[in-house]
């Protein structure tokens, strides 16, 4: 087996797309780790924003999580709308540039791009807080494991949807059951204390107050909580995946993910306030999570505690993979409408967007590297680009609904209006709140990728215009070509590309280059004995040889600055080049080989319309080989 289908599987067929097709049960994990891993850092980043309040912290935790529990469920419903409407996907992207023109489209395409690259980064690092908040000596090694893992999962997604399935399985529902039975647990020892139950292992100490709850500061608290929002998109953007009836699975699979997202936010929320529990600094020395005092406060140290961190963390870390799911099925959209290079829509050997899945991981990778893998730096940029998808989505059902007949369009156009008002507004506040953490570059990085977008576009469709042409291919002035062979010497490989050039004209030109190079004969003493006289015994024109000196020893200039005076002076004929390359087919063949293929290159870049390249390659296994059987 190769290395390369060890790593990814073997290749999948195009009519096994059915294969790699997901019911509700797999499509949770793959697409609603974000969700629900957003439950661990989004209460924490509210709670760390509040980190001046000291106790009073978890007092206005419960009011904060309501608040984004209140945004939350016109997002859902909007949602829940969008996925029969658009059963091809999409997402966001779709609704507004169907419905709010090509640049709102753009506009949600980069919105949502950043949104999942921030989400792969805060993901993976939330996934390595969780790891060293359990096993603190881990702490300096935080950049290396995070980019560990961002490599893991590049590799399981290029497998395809179903292997990804696989891995998340068993982490997304330990990560579901140990957090109910957390929240039920605690609930429980609450009633039974009265309100004021005493935890089993105390967490951190609170420091004293050292600020007021000013609206500024809770505005903050809720900018940041709002993290726990993203990823509510996935399901939308992802339908396709589903099996046959795709939209009810998808809209059973985002109505369970709310439902358990819901739960969680409102349990931890309850649970923080009732022990007294806090977020502690991150990235600091007696950094604890605030899941990890949760449990340890309502379970203890034991077993469970580290079943459940365990879960924590795999989920957290693998989360990212709601970005790996819907960031390459974006860029297909956008590749579809030329806003990209056509690879981004081409699916790779196992029906994955390989060229998404690489970008994707290329700047959650940078992203990483810059803010060195600590989560809290990470979350203010966060939800941004996520509520600006969410607003565009919501604005653009509107005017869908709007031009509907269908049953209860009226009221669904409300909602989605109620929805667009509420998005727009929490929209709003995080910018404002978190201007100067970071949310800056955010708006920053909009008009570049809408910049960039459009001139691709631009870029295909100059090319598209420049190369169309209508009506019968016009045969007129057809001449043969003037071939010309570079050679150092008449070996086999010099010979096969002679030959090939007889096969095909009768006007060739050899070239010789004297660039004081090892093993260069000389052509020219011998050039009638061995090319002249077989070809004129066939009645054919030889081949004109020509022979250049290199002052500066420069190979390439001299052949190129012939090959324009050749097309100068042969304005209405195509100048084929046969370049004669030894192959050797392994790995280290490009340490020593090298000319052929930077000659193949400077001619495409600097040749002109005239050239055509041709490659003559002489495979030194294959002919080694030929030699062994026949002797």
């Amino acid at each position: 087996m190769r290395l390369k289908e060890l790593l990814f599987g073997r290749p999948l067929r195009t009519d096994e797309e059915r294969v790699e097709q997901v019911g509700i049960a797999t499509a949770i994990p793959v697409l609603g780790l974000d969700a629900l891993g957003s439950a661990s850092y989004g209460p924490e980043a509210a709670m760390t924003a509040l980190l001046a309040l000291g106790m009073l912290a978890s007092h206005y935790i419960g009011w904060i999580t309501g608040a984004i529990l209140l945004v939350l469920f016109p997002v859902f419903l909007s949602y829940l709308q969008t996925i029969p409407a658009y059963p091809q996907g999409g997402g966001s992207f779709t609704v507004a540039r169907e419905n709010l023109g090509p640049f709102a489209g753009l506009l949600a395409a980069s919105a949502l791009s950043v949104d999942y690259i921030l989400n792969a980064a805060v993901a993976i690092s939330a996934g390595v807080g969780a790891l060293v908040s359990a096993v603190p000596f881990l702490l300096p090694y935080t950049l290396p494991l995070c980019l560990a893992i961002l490599i893991l999962l590049t590799v399981i997604n290029l497998r395809g949807v179903r292997s990804a399935g696989v891995l998340l399985l068993v982490p997304a529902y330990a990560f579901v059951g140990s957090l109910l039975i957390t929240v039920v647990l605690g609930i429980i020892r609450v009633v039974e204390a009265h309100g004021h139950p005493v935890p089993i292992v105390a967490p951190p100490r609170i420091s004293p107050s050292v600020q007021t709850a000013s609206a500024w500061l809770l505005m903050r608290a809720f900018a940041s909580g709002c993290a726990a929002l993203t990823g509510v998109e996935a399901v939308s953007n992802a339908v396709p995946v589903f099996r046959k009836p795709k939209v009810t699975l998808a809209r059973r699979t985002l109505t369970i993910l709310i439902i358990i997202l819901s739960i969680l936010l409102a349990g931890i929320a309850f649970l923080a306030r009732a022990y007294h529990v806090s977020a502690t600094a991150p990235g600091q020395p007696g950094y604890e999570s605030l899941l990890s005092q949760l449990v340890g406060a309502v379970a203890g140290r034991g077993i469970f505690y580290y079943i459940a961190l365990g879960s924590v963390l795999f989920v957290l870390a693998l989360s990212a993979n709601t970005s790996f799911a819907g960031f390459p099925r974006v860029c297909r959209l956008l590749a579809l409408d030329e806003y990209l290079p056509a690879e981004f829509a081409h699916r790779g050997s196992r029906l994955v967007y390989s060229c998404g899945i690489l970008v994707l991981a290329l700047f959650a990778g940078l992203l990483l590297l810059a803010f060195r893998g600590i989560t809290d730096r990470l979350i203010p940029l966060f939800a941004i680009g996520a509520f600006g998808a969410f607003t565009l989505s919501q604005l653009g059902m509107v005017f869908h609904w709007r031009r509907s007949r269908e049953p209860g369009a009226r009221r669904s156009m409300i909602l989605n209006g109620l929805g667009a008002f509420i998005t727009g507004a929490t929209l709003l506040v995080l910018t404002i709140a978190k201007f100067s953490e970071g949310a800056w570059l955010v708006l920053a990085l909009l008009p570049p990728l809408l910049f960039l977008f459009s001139r691709i576009r631009r870029y295909h469709t100059n090319v598209e215009r420049e190369i169309e042409e209508q009506g019968p291919l016009d045969t007129s002035n057809l001449s043969d070509p003037i071939v010309v062979v570079p050679l150092k010497r008449l070996d086999r490989v010099g010979r096969k590309a002679l030959r090939l050039a007889l096969s095909m004209a009768s006007d060739i030109h050899v070239v010789q280059i004297m660039a004081e190079d090892m093993n260069i004969d000389d052509l020219k003493s011998r050039w009638h004995e061995l090319v002249e006289n077989p070809v004129q015994n066939l009645h054919r024109r030889p081949p004109v040889l020509t022979v250049l000196p290199s002052a500066y020893r420069n190979f390439f200039g001299p052949l190129i600055g012939y090959l324009k005076e050749l097309c100068r002076k042969n304005p209405d004929r195509h100048i084929a080049v046969i370049i004669p390359e030894l192959v050797e087919r392994r790995w280290y063949h490009f340490l020593f080989r090298h000319r052929a293929t930077l000659l193949k290159t400077l001619l495409i870049l600097r040749g002109g319309p005239p050239i055509v390249i041709i490659s003559a390659p002489w495979y030194v296994a294959k002919a080694a080989k030929r030699e062994a059987f026949a002797g």
